[in-house]
């Protein structure tokens, strides 16, 4: 192994044996973890091509159980999107369902929050009784009888990422573009997919805020996808101010039950959601083209078919079977809920998504570490959106809070986060690009 970490340390590429040492180290844990560190820490710097990149990907997939759907004989595809993160994204949480009535199967493996961005397990950990982690057993039962689940990763599927993705955390690795691929891929290749959709976020709010680096980013994901067999395609999206509503866990489910049962929606996320649906249905060949894709998206939301597997789902995997008709009894709130007042009048010009998810963190609603206990009840609603207008001293926002004190801090944060301009400025469209679909 010594020999290994000092070739990728002086620059040079790892033989498929290397990465199959390596894996096989990772999944026993029979590799010390300055080893592992070592290496992780080579190849940030060294980086990896995109034959070792697809290698460790494949091997990392190979390393636990790989899903097989044929004894389920599912009448339509096997779908899957995943996002680099943000705040307030709410996305999975309406998409799965969304993509189910539809007919699509879901089997959307989604992992907590850390740092700045909210984690999708952290808002489903808000409802009450609802297992994230139920084996893969009841994960394909659920998405074979519903059409989706979205779980946490089990010991099952993928461990060698689960073990690596632990040193990556602690070691400032986390940020390596192979590292992360083979991160993203090996669990979706585990879970055998016939298409998978990205949503990879650029702008203050995300892990990758510059837009070129997210492009590369999403045309390297695509294309080790495809080396691998998994179709693929990926959409650049805004992420320079908070998405929806809401920002904080139980917040956030109760906007996804309102969008979903035909509530407010808010355009910038239905905008996000309704592009990553047509995508993922024309993907899976379920329609067509764009008009007819996204015609099959309105009409699952209208019905209220999307509702109805959404909350399947939810008492399924162990949550209370009427969510939806007394989500504010069954989703905790708290004690502290005040407004956060406009200093002047006029028109949000900007907003520092980064400092809203760090002012939730503040707040007990986000974790510096993955250990770190979340106050799931906390955050800010009542969101204005970018471009809105707001008045002196009106709310731009609420936040809930569990004390006077921490209520005060995020209040003065979130008014720090806005720049407020006396002139409308029209914001970018949401949708920057999409990379790998064929005309």
């Amino acid at each position: 192994m010594l020999d290994i970490i000092t070739r990728k340390r002086d620059g040079r590429r790892m033989s498929d044996a290397d990465i199959r040492r390596f894996v096989k180290g990772l999944t026993d844990g029979s590799l010390p973890r300055e080893q592992v560190a070592a290496l992780a820490m080579a190849i940030y710097l060294r980086s990896m091509d995109s034959h070792e990149t697809a290698a460790l990907t494949a091997g990392m997939a190979r390393s636990g159980q790989i899903i097989d759907w044929s004894t389920y004989a599912l009448d339509g595809p096997v779908l899957d999107k995943h996002s680099t993160g943000g705040v307030g994204d709410k996305v999975s949480l309406v998409l799965a369902p969304i993509v189910a009535a539809c007919g699509g199967y879901v089997p959307m493996v989604s992992g907590r929050g850390l740092g700045h961005t909210g984690g999708t397990l952290d808002k489903l950990g808000s409802i009450p009784g609802y297992q994230p982690w139920p084996g893969v057993e009841r994960l394909q039962a659920v998405v074979a009888d519903v059409g989706c689940a979205i779980v946490g990763q089990t010991r099952d599927l993928a461990p060698a990422d689960r073990a690596l993705y632990a040193i990556r955390d602690m070691t400032a690795t986390i940020e390596s573009t192979p590292l992360i691929i083979a991160s993203i891929l090996s669990k979706k290749m585990a879970a055998s997919l016939d298409g998978l959709v990205l949503d990879v976020k650029t702008g203050a709010g995300a892990f990758m805020m510059a837009e070129d680096d997210a492009s590369a980013l999403a045309e390297a994901i695509v294309a080790t996808a495809g080396e691998m067999g998994l179709p693929a395609r990926a959409l650049i999206t805004g992420m320079d101010a908070s998405l929806g509503g809401t920002v904080g866990n139980a917040l956030e489910v109760a906007e996804a039950i309102s969008y979903l049962t035909g509530g407010e929606r808010s355009p910038r996320l239905h905008e996000v959601v309704a592009a990553l649906a047509v995508e993922m249905l024309m993907l899976g060949g379920i329609e067509g083209d764009v008009a007819m894709a996204a015609a099959r998206v309105e009409r699952a939301l209208s019905s209220g078919a999307a509702a109805e597997r959404f909350a399947r789902m939810v008492h399924a995997l162990g949550g209370p079977a009427d969510l939806i008709k007394r989500r504010d009894w069954h989703l905790r709130r708290a004690a502290v809920f005040r407004p956060v007042p406009a200093e002047r009048s006029g028109y949000l010009a900007a907003v520092d998504a980064r400092a809203i998810g760090i002012a939730v963190m503040g707040l007990g609603g986000g974790r510096g570490r993955i250990d770190h206990p979340l106050d799931v009840s906390v955050g800010f609603s009542h969101v204005v959106p970018l471009g809105g207008q707001v008045e002196a001293g009106e709310p731009m926002a609420m936040v809930h809070a569990a004390s006077e004190d921490e209520a005060d801090r995020a209040i003065a944060a979130y008014r720090a986060a806005c720049a407020i301009d006396s002139r409308s400025h029209l914001g970018r469209p949401m949708i920057r690009a999409i990379i790998g679909r064929v005309a």
